[in-house]
């Protein structure tokens, strides 16, 4: 029987965080420099716990193992994470690797390949997406040398779009921006360069040039698809990526909405307004801010009411 797991989020405070998640989501338990809520993870740095129900106080983790028959059967650990991130401040310049080289470097099962949907961004914000080198020997002399400013490309954002950051991408997040994120439930990141600044303690965050230089993709490559968009009755869908480690979704509910599922559980967050889901003869309200587990079941969830979602599933590489 299909069922909606409601998770309760795990903050963490940054020296880029700001107060937009309180602000903006009304998280009562963030700070004013929380820089991540995370919504749904399995991760051991922070496996968000079930709020309710039959499994209530349940990490994700432990109910994935223990209860595998509400996800399909699937095999390994959580693959997925969903974050809200702040960024009052810039976010250090990283990368992030690929699958192969996160086992045999970090021993952890996934690299890290994102995606982020930009719910708020102030006037000017910019993104770092990728880099200006042709070779690798390019990379090293101009990141060496310092030519950031040379060697970094910098792109305009606004609320509503949508950026995929494969693993390999030399990315980092403005100052301004608040967005969700979609990844592979890894926290393994390589920092490039971080403006030279302290962090809480008054010390320099480690920089890991050799793994970035190791890890990046060259030359750079947007691979951002362009969005497909459906319109029903009671909705607007539009598809943001169908890719390997994860298909991602933004929905527009005016009306009573059925979303039906592209794996067997479903990742969905709550981006703004509110109403119910209908599942089971159940009615449960829903809004900004909420963020639970489909899962797995012939019965589609049945939401009402005028909201924003962003729907996440496993991809076949998960």
């Amino acid at each position: 029987m299909t069922q909606l797991l409601k998770m309760k989020p795990v903050f963490k405070e940054k020296v880029w965080g700001g107060s937009a998640l309180k602000d903006r989501f009304g998280y009562e338990q963030a700070k004013d420099n929380t820089g991540e809520c995370w919504g749904i993870s399995g991760h051991t740095n922070g496996a968000t716990e079930v709020q309710g129900g039959p499994y209530d106080g349940m990490p994700l983790s432990v109910l994935w193992s223990e209860k595998p028959e509400l996800f399909g059967h699937p095999e390994g650990t959580f693959p997925l994470l969903v974050k809200l991130i702040d960024a009052a401040d810039d976010l250090s310049v990283q990368v992030h690797p690929d699958d192969e080289y996160a086992k045999e470097k970090e021993g952890w099962p996934y690299g890290k390949t994102e995606c982020w949907y930009i719910a708020h961004a102030e006037p000017g914000a910019e993104l770092v997406l990728g880099h200006n080198a042709n070779s690798r020997e390019e990379l090293r002399k101009l990141a060496e040398h310092g030519e950031w400013e040379e060697l970094f490309r910098r792109v305009p954002v606004k609320a509503g779009d949508f950026v995929y950051v494969p693993s390999g991408t030399v990315h980092a997040i403005g100052g301004g921006i608040t967005l969700l994120e979609v990844q592979q439930s890894s926290d393994i990141t390589y920092r490039f360069y971080d403006y030279d600044r302290p962090d809480q303690n008054g010390q320099m965050r480690e920089l890991h040039l050799e793994d970035s230089i190791a890890c990046s993709m060259v030359p750079h490559e947007d691979q951002t698809p362009p969005r497909t968009t459906e319109q029903t009755a009671g909705a607007t869908m539009e598809t943001l990526i169908e890719a390997p480690y994860f298909t991602v979704r933004r929905v527009l509910v005016e009306a009573e909405t059925a979303l039906a599922k592209k794996a067997s559980y479903q990742l969905i967050s709550v981006i703004d307004g509110e109403g119910y889901v209908l599942l089971n003869g159940g009615k449960t309200p829903v809004q900004k801010g909420a963020h639970f587990v489909v899962t797995a079941g012939e019965e589609q969830p049945v939401f009402t009411g005028t909201l924003e979602l962003i729907a996440a599933e496993p991809g076949e590489s998960a």
